[in-house]
């Protein structure tokens, strides 16, 4: 019966005879249980050993850099959590996924199939559909996730973007009554403290058109992986589509859209199809009307951002 449940999703190696899945145990056993059959996840576990499959993952765990000021960061950023969820104003933590190549190319990952997946031997930009940048945005209190999957470029016009729909499609219902949010991101990429570019998009896009005060909150360098995104949305995801050709749009949102978790998470995505164009500076008027204000704890990763009234 395990085998039938996982003729579509087990891969194996033709020398050593190793065989994986991209499910989990506790969803083969959930299967299982569709079937009448009610069996415990270790007890999957120790089945697929005696059947020959092996589990095997990295784990990214090492920094590469690091900063004097690291660990009072974490310590104010996690003052500023609790103040915000005693107060009820939404948290959320936002960053962009790892650009992916539209195509049938190699995802890597551990899947349980009794065959394996062909792939493309070398991945080539130019064999691709197209690429996907999934930019997402986690919701610490609702523990719900929203995913943009952009075709063009990873920039600030493109996070902001992604932000502020999250906000008329999904934040408001939930915070209704609250205009302040809090905004927890890395130090580098599209979302960087040192872009001038991202904050003048947060003061159009999100305090001045919507109406909300923004505080915003970077981890230090090195330290992305204590993104609350990194491993309550993104690993989620990464996990769902683990050894899955990425071969289509539809595919990716698909993906995205049925991760699911035992603590409740559910994603919600969408294709962004616009052209975000690199190297755009702010103007002059744009960096005048920037009503942003410095914390007095490490101002160069915290700062709140006021609308223009």
């Amino acid at each position: 019966m395990i085998e039938f449940l996982l003729d579509h999703d087990t891969a194996g190696d033709p020398i050593t005879g190793m065989k994986w899945s991209r499910r989990t145990t506790a969803k083969i056993a959930m299967a299982l249980g569709d079937f009448g059959i009610a069996v415990s996840p270790n007890t999957v576990a120790r089945l697929l050993h005696q059947m020959g499959y092996s589990l095997r993952v990295n784990h990214k765990e090492l920094p590469t850099s690091s900063s004097p000021d690291r660990n009072d960061q974490f310590l104010y950023i996690g003052d500023l959590r609790d103040r915000f969820r005693r107060q009820g104003h939404p948290i959320i933590s936002v960053d962009t996924k790892k650009r992916e190549l539209v195509g049938r190319f190699n995802n890597p990952g551990t899947r349980w199939d009794l065959t394996p997946r062909l792939v493309n031997d070398h991945d080539f930009r130019s064999d691709a559909t197209g690429v996907a940048i999934p930019y997402g945005i986690y919701d610490l209190l609702a523990n719900r996730g929203s995913v943009a999957v952009g075709v063009s470029h990873d920039t600030p016009a493109f996070a902001v973007h992604s932000i502020a729909r999250w906000w008329r499609q999904e934040g408001i219902g939930r915070y209704p009554r609250s205009r302040q949010l809090l905004i927890l991101g890395d130090a580098g990429g599209s979302n960087s403290a040192r872009t001038r570019t991202w904050k003048t998009e947060l003061q159009s896009q999100l305090a001045d058109s919507l109406g909300l005060i923004l505080t915003v909150a970077h981890y230090p360098s090195g330290a992305s992986k204590w993104n609350p995104i990194e491993h309550r949305l993104f690993s989620e995801i990464s996990k769902n589509w683990a050894g899955e050709p990425l071969t289509s749009y539809q595919k990716i949102l698909n993906f995205i859209r049925s991760t699911r978790t035992q603590t409740g998470l559910s994603v919600s995505a969408h294709l962004d199809r616009r052209h975000y164009p690199t190297g755009v500076e702010p103007t002059h008027s744009q960096l005048q009307s920037l009503r942003l204000k410095p914390h007095q704890d490490l101002p160069k990763w915290n700062y709140t951002i006021s609308p223009n009234l």
